[in-house]
């Protein structure tokens, strides 16, 4: 077996180990109960595969969790269908605007009066200075 002559760089090995991906696994919705399955698996919840339940044990076990899944379901979409009816309606219905309270007139004499800032000392003027003072 032939063995390398020089070391392979870090560049070279990152380059080749950047092309092994890891895949997402395929996934399915189950037909008798809505989980989240692997493809071409039993379903661990209610143990439904195709057309039909894995074992008779399973059936007889878990028909009852199914029903309730069923019914948590219907439950669930019918308050999503209310919470959607409930945003129609008040986005039918025109929101109340705020008005702003007018601005109290000025009386005749008033004026605006602006405060000035006092111009900033030059550098060579601060360095002059700080010179003298010591």
């Amino acid at each position: 077996m032939a063995t390398p002559k020089k070391r392979t760089g870090k560049a070279s090995q990152a380059t080749r180990r950047a092309n092994w991906k890891g895949n997402i696994p395929a996934t399915t919705i189950c037909p008798n109960c809505k989980t989240v399955v692997l493809t071409h698996t039993v379903c661990p919840e209610c143990g439904y595969y195709k057309n039909g339940f894995a074992s008779k044990k399973v059936k007889a076990t878990n028909v009852e969790k199914i029903q309730s899944k069923a019914e948590e379901i219907k439950e669930a979409e019918v308050v999503a269908e209310a919470k959607t009816e409930e945003k129609t309606k008040e986005k039918a219905e025109p929101k109340k605007t705020t008005t702003r309270k007018p601005r109290a007139k000025k009386a005749d004499g008033e004026t605006k009066t602006t405060t000035t800032r006092k111009p900033r000392a030059k550098k060579s003027e601060e360095t002059g200075k700080s010179k003298e003072e010591a």
